[in-house]
């Protein structure tokens, strides 16, 4: 991903919005984001360990003069939400004039910079295979270019098991996990979205698919290649195959949508030719994820 996709006009409008965490976050340090169970009181809670991005105002001078080290005031009724974004770097994802790869990419990065914004943590995880693999977790706007440049020259190769490869995150609290994916995997997304559930995390999926995808222009004999597997098969593209192909399309949106529904969580489908503006201030809006 190019960080010149983010123009200035761009970072103004996502200056003003915050992602809303639609549940009590139980577990944290100090954020942005206020804990229900907590109430409003500003009573002290607790310290922790000073990190890169933290609002040097709750800096603890006395126990720096004590210990040494950088302290941060803890509050009880603010807790940090931590974000969990999921990317599928499978090769099915680098595919369509307007790039479902790079869509997902640009998602991360808006959803990334929302959530620094707040005060809240992120951590980033690309999936290959069943493999994944994580970058640091990251805190304050000034660990915005970090992230970026974790997510700069992504390859996108080979398949996924997404929930093979989720299950391998160690999600010790509560938080936000956002999936980006074109949901082409093999393995159960049912067993993914049951495996986060059981985590106690909000679930945000969301399938981004080319406009070749969602609107096929084919017709005639057309041989198709399978571009994880390599696979091809020779057919013949008649309007009534068009036809069972959008239904079944369809039907596997409707199959994810109730799937994370039952768990209280959010789908959204993306068409890769969108606009990020579209897509944020639309589609995230009205669901929302922000």
């Amino acid at each position: 991903m190019k960080e010149k996709i983010f123009d200035k006009e761009f970072f103004n409008k996502l200056e003003s919005i915050s992602i809303k965490a639609r549940m009590s976050m139980t577990d944290g340090a100090s954020g942005g984001r206020k804990s229900k169970a907590k109430g409003s009181s500003v009573e002290f809670s607790d310290f922790r360990e000073y990190a890169a991005g933290d609002d040097f105002r709750r800096i603890d001078w006395n126990a720096y003069g004590r210990f040494d080290k950088l302290f941060i005031k803890l509050y009880m009724e603010e807790r940090e939400a931590l974000l969990n974004i999921f990317v599928d770097c499978s090769k099915s994802m680098d595919f369509g004039d307007d790039n479902k790869g790079e869509m997902a990419l640009k998602i991360s990065g808006i959803l990334t910079y929302l959530a620094l914004s707040n005060l809240d943590r992120v951590s980033i995880n690309k999936i290959q295979g069943n493999t994944l693999l994580s970058g640091s977790s990251y805190m304050g706007k000034s660990m915005f270019q970090t992230a970026l440049q974790f997510m700069e020259g992504t390859e996108f190769k080979g398949s996924t098991i997404l929930a093979a490869a989720i299950k391998k995150k160690e999600l010790k609290s509560r938080g936000i996990s956002v999936v980006i994916s074109d949901f082409f995997t093999s393995g159960s997304v049912e067993e993914l979205i049951k495996y986060l559930a059981y985590k106690k995390q909000q679930i945000i999926l969301i399938q981004v698919l080319s406009e070749e995808e969602l609107t096929p222009l084919l017709g005639g004999q057309v041989r198709l290649i399978d571009s994880e597997t390599g696979e091809d098969i020779n057919i013949i593209v008649t309007p009534k195959l068009l036809k069972l192909y959008n239904s079944k399309l369809k039907a596997m949106s409707i199959t994810l949508k109730e799937g994370v529904k039952k768990y209280g969580g959010t789908f959204i489908q993306v068409s890769a030719s969108e606009s990020l503006e579209k897509v944020v201030f639309e589609q995230f809006v009205r669901e929302g994820v922000i």
